[in-house]
């Protein structure tokens, strides 16, 4: 796994800060939870005159803003609608900031607005109030996104890192690393048939819950890839993940870039891929669900009492390792 990795100055913000690892975790605990008094995650359950609504908000920053699969504003009404759907709410109405540097192209704008009005009306999102502000001219052409979701929980249990129980099975919706790589074959101009897996989660997630399929909890693994996905997920759930590396899939154009650029696919970026944890009796009703919408969903793992709080990832050779959160900054500008 290549990453960028230097003295960390403990005085100012790195762009490793916003990389989704480790030091994406200490900044949020060191300033964000004390402040707020919360736990803080990708959606709030809130509930008003007795309806259970989720809230959420993200920020886009993306380059090159247009890229195999989408552009920033695709992944941007994507990415809030997924945040809503990890939570197991059926996404309702949008906001939108944008913050435009002076100089950048009204035929861009045009083209990433009609992206936003596209991705939101297939999703049966509607995009309700906004903000713009334009900065001055850096040379750099760029836009920056924001997008707040409110949906409504479908779900009557949470879904939730504290309902992962010992036992539960692991299951992945798909093959993972192409949102990263799409954007790093882009911006290294490489002729690579690869796409971003930019898509909406809702539409699979609702079927499980239709289903009846007691998921215990979702989360999609974007910013610092699976990897990092797992081992939050085994601090909050307090509980051990046995994976198994040969269940995962990763696509020949996804391993070829990466072995190229010298990058561990289990810490890239996915925008379209989400991991299920569901009690092993319903472990083969959730595969034979989401083969609607993905070629080859698998079981890649297990959770266990055993050693809390981390993930053992065992491969076809019979050895096993214990993964980490991503340190450093390995793909800058990725969502």
């Amino acid at each position: 796994m290549c990453v960028l990795v230097g003295t960390e100055d403990k005085e100012v913000i790195t762009l490793a800060h916003g990389s989704g690892g480790k030091q994406t975790a200490r900044l949020i605990d060191e300033f964000f939870v004390p402040a707020f008094h919360k736990e803080l995650h990708d959606g709030a359950l809130l509930n008003i005159s007795g309806q259970n609504i989720v809230f959420t908000t993200d920020s886009y920053v993306v380059q090159p803003l247009f890229f195999p699969g989408g552009d920033i504003g695709t992944l941007a009404v994507n990415g809030t609608i997924n945040d809503l759907a990890m939570c197991g709410a059926k996404p309702l109405y949008l906001s939108c900031g944008f913050i435009i540097e002076e100089g950048f192209l009204k035929s861009d704008l045009q083209r990433i607005v009609q992206s936003m009005q596209q991705a939101a009306e297939t999703c049966g999102v509607s995009i309700v109030t906004g903000d713009t502000k334009v900065v001055e001219r850096t040379g750099a052409n760029n836009i920056f996104i924001n997008t707040s979701g409110i949906g409504i929980l479908m779900s009557e249990k949470a879904i939730h890192p504290a309902r992962i129980e010992s036992g539960d099975c692991i299951v992945l919706s798909g093959d993972i690393g192409r949102h990263g790589m799409a954007i790093m074959a882009a911006r290294e101009g490489f002729s690579v048939d690869l796409k971003s897996d930019c898509a909406p989660l809702f539409d699979p997630v609702q079927v499980l819950i239709q289903a009846e399929i007691d998921v215990h909890c979702l989360r999609d693994p974007t910013r610092g890839g699976l990897a990092t996905t797992l081992v939050e997920l085994a601090e909050q759930a307090k509980l051990s993940f046995h994976i198994e590396e040969e269940k995962i899939e990763v696509s020949s154009p996804v391993k070829s870039v990466c072995e190229v650029l010298g990058f561990d696919p289990l810490y890239v970026a996915n925008e379209g891929r989400f991991v299920a944890f569901v009690p092993e009796s319903q472990a083969a009703k959730t595969l034979k669900s989401l083969s609607e919408f993905y070629e080859k969903p698998a079981i890649i793992g297990h959770v266990h009492n055993r050693s809390g709080d981390r993930v053992i990832i065992n491969n076809a050779l019979g050895t096993s390792r214990y993964l980490h959160r991503l340190v450093g900054d390995q793909l800058p500008r990725i969502c």
